[in-house]
């Protein structure tokens, strides 16, 4: 045992870490709800520079919607870590599942002309034999439930392997929607979050008008509204003005298209962003609606299906095309995010108050970045909080666990080296001493080091996207608790040490 100065010393240690821990994540003031616009804007100036620099994220691009109008935008950061060229006030960027949002625009025009029902089946809307895969399902497998996520269809597969070389040949939409159309739960029955949905949204657009739907979205959603250099198709004139992908580790990632569009394949500007959330507001100095009445907007905007799961702690629910909140004063947010391969984007809005704001970066390191600039909006902005700036909660939770976690594998790896020092503990397996407590640290360690050899090798690792600082830590000390739990149960102690 450690004699009560050692264990004093321990626990001051603890109590240093753990305040410390609990302070890395606090944020400087921020300009309330009466302060000006310009404030605001002076405040994203200061911080948005430090946020880039403690995150390791390259560059962003903001736009703020004030009073229902495009009110200001600013750029930070650079290009790319390889040559540092500042990130030019008309970049674009892969805006990934920011695209749901504008393509159910789209589909809102056509529902708005007659030519779609709802709460029709999208059979039929399809070209004969499509969806054929879903057998008698198919009839429940409607529009509506296609544009809030609750149709029943799978995710769909992401990352590099659906990643093509622009001027390349990637497979064809209906190759890609043959491969990927199943149902994995029953239509209508619950929310899960699908891109394979979406994509058989762009097929039903495309078989609708006749057009291909890179065009019909320019000519009917993206210029009305002024979106002059957002396209969902690749245009070489734009990739002018493309900053790179960054991945977790910094690494450049070479540009890309998708076989598929509606779910993911839009690139556009903050400005062009800002743009299409000024065109949803109901309030303020709102301008009259374009493209779509403000009854199809409230449409969007209404609640469809309850979110679950990581979507449930930031959302309520999800509209069409858009998650949903309710804000503290009973008000309604709506909010999309955006991650692809070295991307990440997001937009919150309050239509009813006419304000909105638009992150785009070039990283994958952004989710905490984005928490911190939404909190700070809706403070300013006066919408006291929105629930996806909870992640900042998260980090600090999840570095107060750490920093317990990392003081007990300390004081355990003091322990076994004192018994070991002392010749009260040995290399004893086998031992019959304590076998079940032994038994259960070892299950613990091993079962600690799978677990983080799965997170090593899992395709996309969701755990390092949310705590991009923070998951370098967490391995090592997990690796250490799994190492020290490991030797405890190896090197039981003799008659004179107590566990």
């Amino acid at each position: 045992m450690l004699c009560p100065r050692t264990a004093r010393r321990w626990a001051e240690a603890m109590l240093v870490v753990l305040l410390g821990v609990l302070g890395i994540g606090c944020t400087g003031p921020s300009p309330g709800p009466q302060e000006s616009l310009n404030a605001f804007t002076a405040h994203l100036d200061d911080r948005v520079p430090v946020l880039l620099s403690r995150y390791q994220v390259p560059g962003a691009s903001l736009a703020v919607v004030h009073d229902g109008r495009l009110a200001w935008t600013g750029t930070y950061g650079i290009t790319n870590r390889t040559d540092g060229q500042p990130m030019p006030s008309e970049a674009v960027y892969r805006v990934e599942s920011i695209s749901k949002s504008v393509t159910a625009w789209g589909v809102m025009r056509l529902v708005e002309a007659g030519r779609i029902d709802l709460d029709a089946p999208v059979q039929r809307y399809l070209p004969d034999g499509a969806l054929s895969e879903l057998g008698a399902d198919a009839q429940r497998v409607t529009v509506r439930r296609l544009l809030s996520h609750h149709a029943g269809l799978p995710l769909g597969p992401i990352g590099p392997s659906v990643e093509y070389a622009p001027g390349s040949d990637p497979p064809s939409l209906d190759a890609y929607l043959r491969r990927e159309v199943r149902l994995v739960r029953e239509p209508g029955s619950a929310f899960g979050y699908s891109n394979v949905g979406f994509n058989v949204l762009e097929r039903m657009i495309e078989a609708l008008t006749g057009r291909d739907f890179d065009d019909y979205m320019a000519d009917t959603v993206l210029q009305p509204l002024g979106m002059a250099r957002s396209r969902f198709g690749w245009s070489d004139t734009l990739q002018a003005t493309m900053p790179s992908g960054h991945e977790h580790d910094g690494t450049l990632v070479a540009p890309y298209i998708y076989a598929v569009q509606a779910s993911g394949g839009l690139v556009a500007t903050a400005a062009d962003l800002g743009r299409f959330v000024q065109a949803a507001m109901t309030g303020g100095s709102s301008v009259e609606p374009r493209v779509l009445q403000r009854e199809s907007i409230r449409r969007l905007h209404t609640p469809q299906v309850s979110t679950s799961g990581l979507y449930g702690l930031v959302s309520d629910a999800y509209g069409m095309g858009h998650f949903i909140e309710t804000l503290p004063d009973g008000r309604r947010a709506v909010w999309h995010g955006g991650q692809g391969h070295g991307w990440m984007s997001h937009f919150h809005a309050v239509p009813a108050a006419g304000e909105g704001i638009v992150i785009l970066t070039n990283s994958q390191r952004s989710w905490p970045l984005m928490g911190h600039v939404l909190a700070d909006w809706a403070r300013w902005s006066g919408t006291g909080s929105v629930q996806w700036s909870r992640i900042l909660d998260a980090i600090r939770v999840l570095q107060a666990l750490l920093g317990i976690l990392a003081v007990g594998t300390g004081w355990g790896l003091l322990r076994l080296l004192t018994g070991l020092w002392h010749g009260r503990r040995h290399w004893e397996p086998f031992a019959s001493t304590g076998r079940g407590r032994r038994a259960l640290q070892l299950a613990l360690g091993l079962g600690a080091a799978a677990a983080l050899i799965g997170w090593a090798i899992q395709p996309y690792d969701m755990f390092a996207a949310l705590f991009p600082r923070t998951a370098p830590w967490a391995a090592a000390v997990l690796s250490a608790g799994a190492a020290v739990l490991v030797l405890f149960a190896l090197m039981p102690p003799g008659k004179h040490e107590r566990d």
